[in-house]
């Protein structure tokens, strides 16, 4: 039996490595032209299948044109990231945010992913920004912190606008609206010049802060310092002093200190990378009365308590103004903006309609497709008993079309500590799904005053919900398309932008350097002048 196992065991890890070279070998090659003309059909046959809104801002005849036009232009044989580049300027062309490709990167064997997470890269403690035609570091952790606001004059020698203009070629928003453009990809600037040039070890940056200008370049490093001779000798020492022991009461009151944390970190949603929390309540103004909600994404923590525990607060004090940040909001979860809405209206209300999808199975079209691994496909079979029969009974078929309904499509009350007080919403071009939909029941509702630029997320609805992941057979380029439009009763025309502000501010770097906040202090004045 021992002898069995053994066997089995090595197996296994010369299948996984064996699977791993062949992979690798096929995401790096050059691919002969039949097999990218195959994979371009076989990503437009998907999003046929699936897309439920696929011609909504693009035309049949001149997407099939599109399509068509890029298998011809394929005279060469291609790597699968340059593939994926000319791919993504095709498939930008169906006009929804959500829908993307992955390029392919080469996969690590168990003992080269054990070495990489021993080391942490440097360059994650930089979060940028895309302002004035210039790319600027927006936040900055550790040592890094003195580099805020700082401009980017070049990435590995190359002109970092000659990249976003490159990044800007693939990006796709909601419809027909550039604001996301601009935006995403100066906030995911890191991740598009991944998508680019693929993992890398070290990147150099040369800045100009204030009057200086200087370069510097980020490595990966080991997460703990090797210890010296003289820092063993110095732990030898400390060894020999006995640490101080806690009372109970000490013990307990630790314990009920790491408690509540834990419980903090849930509630407001604390994200361990960027050292911030999700959800923040603050007071801001002349006398601090006005309250600040900001909100940076819908998916994080155990949101029912931080709208309880807030509105309960604001109903306490007797708040007449509230402010709600949702700039760089990306979006999330259905179930919590209903949540919130909830505590932003005194009427009932539906958030959104029953979702148009082109499968009555869509989550388990989702599970099942040829990217998800075995372990997956197995448990989402096992499960389909049960799946299949909640699917079809929350689907349903009205004059031809397939409908989904989720549970924000249902009914629901108003909170009895809602907010009856004035209301601005701060939007950009980062606003997005989630924060878009929500943004789209408070303008349509006449319930707030929105403050900033047009949002990225179009206010007609959007196509997410659940979504398949389809690899590419040759290239392994995936593509997450979504499978339901959700939208809500209100509607816009002309069709295909995002929810335009009642006051149009835009940011500048002077802005920043400064330490102004335009949109904010826009609200601010607002108030103090309505008192």
């Amino acid at each position: 039996m021992k002898k069995f196992l053994l066997l089995l065991s090595v197996s296994i890890v010369l299948s996984s490595c064996g699977s791993i070279e062949s992979y690798n070998e096929a995401v790096t090659k050059m691919h002969p032209v039949e097999d990218l003309r195959e994979d371009v059909d076989k990503v437009y046959t998907q999003l046929q299948r699936l897309h439920p809104r696929l011609y909504q801002f693009t035309p049949k005849e001149t997407l099939d044109f599109k399509f068509d036009s890029l298998k011809t232009a394929i005279t060469s044989p291609m790597t699968s990231r340059t593939f994926h580049k000319e791919l993504a300027k095709v498939t930008k062309f169906v006009g929804q945010g959500h829908m993307s490709l992955s390029p392919p990167s080469t996969k690590f064997t168990r003992k080269e992913r054990k070495a990489r997470l021993k080391k942490k890269f440097e360059v994650s403690n930089l979060d940028f920004e895309y302002l004035d035609k210039k790319l600027i570091i927006r936040n900055a952790r550790g040592k890094d912190s003195v580099l805020i606001n700082a401009e980017v004059l070049e990435v590995n020698g190359q002109n970092p606008l000659d990249l976003m203009k490159k990044y800007k070629k693939t990006i796709a928003s909601d419809g027909y609206n550039t604001t996301f453009h601009d935006r995403a990809a100066g906030y995911r600037f890191l991740g598009y010049y991944i998508q680019d040039n693929g993992r890398f070890d070290s990147i150099t940056f040369k800045f100009r802060n204030a009057d200086s200008t200087f370069v510097k370049k980020y490595k990966r490093v080991p997460k703990v310092e090797k210890k010296t001779e003289t820092d063993s000798s110095k732990a030898d020492s400390l060894k020999q002093i006995k640490p101080v022991k806690l009372t109970k009461a000490e013990k307990k009151a630790k314990k009920l200190e790491r408690k509540k944390r834990f419980k903090d970190y849930k509630k407001y949603g604390y994200n361990y990378s960027t050292k911030l929390y999700n959800r923040n309540l603050s007071f801001v103004g002349k006398d601090s009365t006005t309250a600040l909600i900001k909100i940076r994404g819908f998916g994080r923590g155990k949101y029912k308590d931080f709208y309880e525990e807030t509105f309960a607060k604001l109903d306490s004090l007797g708040t007449k103004d509230l402010v709600i940040d949702l700039r760089n909001n990306f979006g999330g979860r259905l179930n919590e903006i209903r949540w919130f809405y909830s505590y932003l209206t005194d009427k009932n209300f539906t958030l959104i309609n029953k979702s148009e999808a082109n499968s009555r199975i869509p989550i388990l079209k989702a599970l099942m497709s040829n990217s998800t691994s075995v372990v997956t496909k197995f448990f989402a079979g096992l499960a389909s008993p049960y799946l299949i029969p909640n699917n079809l009974l929350r689907s349903s078929k009205k004059d031809g079309q397939l409908y989904f309904k989720f549970k924000a499509a249902k009914e629901r009350e108003a909170n009895p500590l809602n907010f009856k007080g004035n209301i601005y919403v701060l939007i950009n071009g980062n606003s997005f799904s989630a924060s878009s939909i929500l943004s789209t029941q408070l303008q349509g509702s006449n319930r707030a005053t929105f403050v900033g630029e047009e949002t990225g997320g179009a206010y007609n609805g959007t196509v997410a919900g659940y979504y398949k992941v389809y690899e590419l057979p040759n290239t392994k380029i995936k593509a997450r398309i979504g499978l339901m439009h959700i939208d809500s009763k209100f509607k816009t025309s002309p069709d295909g932008y995002g929810i335009k502000p009642d006051v149009e501010i835009m940011p500048t770097y002077q802005d920043r350097l400064n330490n102004i906040d335009p949109e904010l202090e826009w609200a601010l004045n607002d108030i103090e002048k309505k008192k």
